[in-house]
């Protein structure tokens, strides 16, 4: 029978917390889950009120990994859930609002995903992201370069972006928005990859298209798209080890020199938001926010 334990006055079972889930470090059910409550401080804010699409590897990485989008079957009624506008309907969605909830939704084992908007807004962007996606032989040395350059260019619209690694090969660009929706995000990164593209051509490619890939980072805008979503800043991923998609700082982005230089494991999380804090605080605050040009 699976552990019962208590949160916020919520009675969770625990289950395979003995589990190994990332063989290359050996770490557990038990340790994710650990991790998960270690960071529920910084989380749980950028989680809230964004109804979420689980990308769930109960066996780990190297077994079946799938996209849930629908409340699962047998979420506790507890746990809060919207109905948000779909192309194909209407559909209920997870709201992880709480420690509780997020501590339910971690024993699913998941990598949490977000669109750019809360449901109380479904379509109007509070958020612009950029996913710098490296084709091998280009690495995360190269998503620097390319950051680098859209920070700069969009200060130049009065736009202040934050990173984090995207916790597998590249990095996500992440800046608060407002008074725009979706499709206007949208167009508006479709633009600037474009520009970033015609200034550096053997680096940048805007398009999805898998021949052009090799050597190039692919600037990523269609996230933007309110049908889309982004893996959420402190996630685990679904890799080989634990890696975390990680807010870093501009410093580390100026210095980053080797391919993995900017990998960030769930041990190394903690000492980071020791010394840092939450690097993307100011996305949660609406002073920030910036209208689009």
């Amino acid at each position: 029978m699976a552990p019962i334990t208590e949160v916020e006055g919520r009675r969770l079972a625990l289950s395979n917390l003995d589990k190994v889930l990332y063989p290359a470090t050996g770490t557990t059910k038990g340790e994710v889950l650990h991790y998960y409550a270690t960071v529920a401080g910084v989380l749980l804010p950028h989680l809230r009120d964004r109804p979420l699409s689980f990308l769930r590897y109960p066996d780990g990485p190297d077994g079946e990994v799938f996209f849930v989008k629908n409340v699962p079957a047998g979420t506790p009624e507890w746990v809060t859930t919207a109905e948000v506008p779909r192309s194909e309907g209407p559909a209920r969605m997870v709201l992880v609002q709480d420690l509780a909830s997020l501590m339910w939704a971690a024993n699913l084992v998941t990598e949490f995903h977000t669109p750019q908007w809360v449901v109380q807004a479904p379509g109007q962007a509070d958020r612009l992201v950029f996913d710098l996606d490296p084709g091998p032989p280009a690495d995360v040395v190269d998503c620097c370069r390319v950051a680098l350059w859209l920070r700069k260019r969009l200060a130049r619209d009065g736009i202040e972006a934050y990173a984090k690694t995207s916790g597998s090969k590249g990095l996500h660009l992440l800046a608060a928005v407002r008074d725009a929706s979706s499709e206007r995000t949208a167009e508006y990164a479709k633009g600037l990859a474009v520009e970033a593209e015609q200034a550096m051509p053997r680096l940048v490619l805007h398009r999805m298209t898998r021949s052009l890939r090799p050597g190039k980072v692919f600037v990523d805008w269609s996230q933007n798209a309110a049908r889309k979503t982004t893996a959420a800043p402190y996630t685990l991923r679904a890799r080989a080890e634990p890696l975390v998609s990680a807010p870093v700082t501009w410093e580390e982005v100026e210095a980053c020199r080797a391919p993995r230089a900017l990998e960030f494991r769930a041990d190394d999380i903690a000492p980071r938001v020791r010394d840092h804090g939450d690097l993307l605080a100011p996305l949660l605050d609406g002073g920030r926010a910036r209208p689009l040009p």
